[in-house]
């Protein structure tokens, strides 16, 4: 039976990779960045990871999908540590992970906007979005919220489709 000490930090990262996010399943904690660190120290395995936000409910179920990929491959020895020292943004994303999101029906979020763009959306200034479907910008947001608290929605003019965007956090 395979140990923490059998693996290596990139063999745990391999593995991690597996885990999706249970909302999105196209998309792996890995992906979202949400897997921060992995460390193997004495034996044990320690994972860090940064919710995407304190609510989030899908963390509790990433949190065991982490404990079960773990123990189904031998390691024992674990630890999966919340943290919250840093706040999680979607800048953590990669760009393999936004257009598996594009892929999926998604339209992904852009670079987090700075504060004087945030002041102009709040004067009635947004951002466009475009379509995952066609790449149309001729869209229009019907909801800030879709069907989770990170997503919002969106219909698209041209090609007549709703489609929910991953709100930049």
């Amino acid at each position: 039976m395979a140990t923490a000490t059998t693996y290596n930090k990139n063999e745990i990262w391999d593995l991690l990779s597996e885990v999706k996010d249970p909302e999105i399943p196209v998309l792996s904690i890995i992906d979202l960045g949400i897997a921060r660190e992995v460390t193997v120290k004495d034996g044990k395995v320690i994972v860090r990871i940064t919710p995407t936000y304190s609510g989030c409910p899908a963390m509790k179920a990433i949190e065991k999908d982490i404990e079960k990929t773990l123990k189904i491959n031998g390691i024992q020895n674990f630890e999966v540590k919340k943290d919250f020292s840093e706040t999680w943004t979607t800048d953590w994303m990669s760009d393999d992970a936004k257009k598996k999101l594009k892929d999926y029906g998604i339209a992904p979020p852009g670079k987090t906007e700075k504060d004087d763009d945030f002041l102009k959306t709040l004067k009635g200034s947004s951002r466009t979005i475009s379509c995952p479907y066609c790449d149309s910008t001729n869209t229009e947001l019907q909801s800030e919220f879709g069907s989770t608290a990170c997503k919002s929605q969106y219909y698209c003019h041209d090609c007549d489709e709703p489609f929910e965007h991953f709100k930049c956090i």
